[in-house]
């Protein structure tokens, strides 16, 4: 995500650190390449240059002049103005009606369905909320179907009425509906086109008149740059939404559409779509994303992820195995299905500091924990308990199960003998002494 900024930014960076002071020669220097930066990006001409004015204007001020780390300096002062220019602080949606309204507009293929159904999961598993999805969308035949796949894959209702083309009433009807079965929340999944058109926005204006919708979200699919901040402005001034969704944006290299938007249209990012599973969706957090964008990691955001994937009796089975050195590949392979309900591997490691930008050509895909997995449920139960049972034979059998090679098990089995070696480490007094404390695991690691 927004890997080519990174790097630009990184490069931007690399002029003034090791400077012994801010000054105009080598801040002007390093703003010709943050300045560059953002217009690959796809930010306009006249944002970067507003960006870049405000940066210099912050940098040379006479508080900062005598800043012993002018590299550090200007890596805080353009996080800021990075902060700034994507919205400041995280919006949340509205959630006080009885039920809750919320219309879902945009594009066609800009992923409205599916944000839709990943809403519904979110605000019911996040918020504890009885959600009803409806099918809005009376043009695409496909519309329906999707969403009714979707919702059966997340346990959630959704209202159709096939046959209608009057999406005013759908619309009407449902939260009827929701009333009389007492859900809290109603997302309206409406219409899309190929292009913004004058029939699809009075259409989406008509329904919003007729609900009165609690929220408003425009969906937008964020790898098309400055087209989709064009479409954002259109939307906005026929419909007056409440803030911006921006999909795909785990796909997104430039980052054009998530600088901008808030800018252009003055209003705020809300959630962002990171994945294509129904969990991935994110909270939109301008200081977290600035973070990102310079290298700096996402830790809370990691932390949030992990204590929500957090199984608390589990963790303290584990750490009773780990001080008994009685680890097992069976413990291995439940923290396997932890890590992988935090999503893609990639976007989890994206978001430890000082990680984030070696990434870029990094062969790290989900094969790789799925090839792990694979290998150990190969084996026999009582060789994944004994490991010390596999011998060459058993090696090849393993192997041949899981569709790998011999060497690739012999790289877990090793794997596995340093990971005990090291809790055996950090059991003994001067382990304890070495690491720390539960060497800031989570609750129940701590040893």
């Amino acid at each position: 995500m927004f890997e080519n900024l990174s790097e630009k930014f990184d490069k931007a960076f690399k002029i003034i650190k090791g400077k012994g002071k801010i000054n105009e020669i080598n801040i002007a220097e390093s703003l010709k390449e943050v300045r560059k930066a953002l217009i690959d990006a796809d930010v306009s001409y006249a944002i970067a240059k507003e960006f870049c004015a405000t940066v210099k204007e912050k940098a040379l001020g006479k508080d900062v002049l005598t800043a012993v780390e002018p590299g550090q300096l200007m890596v805080k002062i353009v996080k800021d103005e990075l902060t700034e220019l994507m919205g400041g602080e995280s919006q949340g949606i509205n959630l006080n009606g009885k039920p809750s309204v919320i219309l879902i507009a945009g594009l066609q293929g800009s992923g409205k369905t599916t944000f839709s159904a990943k809403l519904a999961n979110f605000l019911k598993t996040k918020k504890n909320k009885k959600v009803l999805l409806v099918a809005g969308d009376v043009y695409r035949p496909a519309a329906i179907d999707q969403l009714k796949v979707l919702a059966e894959q997340i346990g959630v209702e959704v209202y159709t009425e096939e046959g209608s083309k009057e999406p005013v009433k759908i619309a009407q009807n449902a939260v009827q509906y929701a009333k009389s079965k007492s859900l809290d929340v109603v997302i309206v999944d409406t219409a899309g086109r190929l292009a913004v058109d004058e029939q699809m926005m009075e259409e989406i204006y008509n329904v919003k008149q007729a609900v009165n919708p609690n929220e408003t979200l425009f969906v937008v699919d964020s790898m098309t740059g400055q087209d989709a901040v064009n479409t954002a402005k259109a939307f906005n001034e026929k419909i007056d939404y409440d803030g911006v969704v921006l999909t795909k944006l785990d796909g997104d290299t430039r980052g054009g559409a998530a600088l901008t938007i808030k800018h252009v249209v003055n209003k705020p990012i809300k959630f962002v779509g990171l994945g294509e599973k129904m969990a991935d969706l994110d909270v939109f957090h301008p200081d977290r994303m600035a973070s990102r964008i310079l290298g700096m990691g996402d830790i809370v955001s990691l932390v949030e992820k992990a204590q929500a994937e957090y199984d608390e009796e589990q963790a303290r089975k584990l750490t009773k195995k780990i001080k008994s050195n009685e680890f097992d590949f069976d413990d291995f392979l439940g923290q396997i299905a932890q890590i992988k309900k935090m999503g893609p591997l990639k976007g989890i490691l994206s978001k430890i500091p000082g990680i984030g930008n070696q990434l870029d050509d990094a062969d790290i895909n989900d094969r790789q924990i799925d090839w792990l997995q694979a290998i150990i449920l190969s084996m026999t139960p009582a060789e994944r308990s004994n490991p010390s049972l596999i011998n060459p034979s058993r090696k090849r059998r393993i192997a041949a199960g899981s569709g790998t090679k011999v060497e690739d098990v012999n790289r877990l089995l090793g794997q596995y003998e340093q990971m005990k070696k090291m809790f055996k480490q950090m059991n003994s007094k001067s382990g304890k002494r070495r690491f720390g404390r539960g060497m800031g695991l989570p609750p129940g690691f701590g040893l």
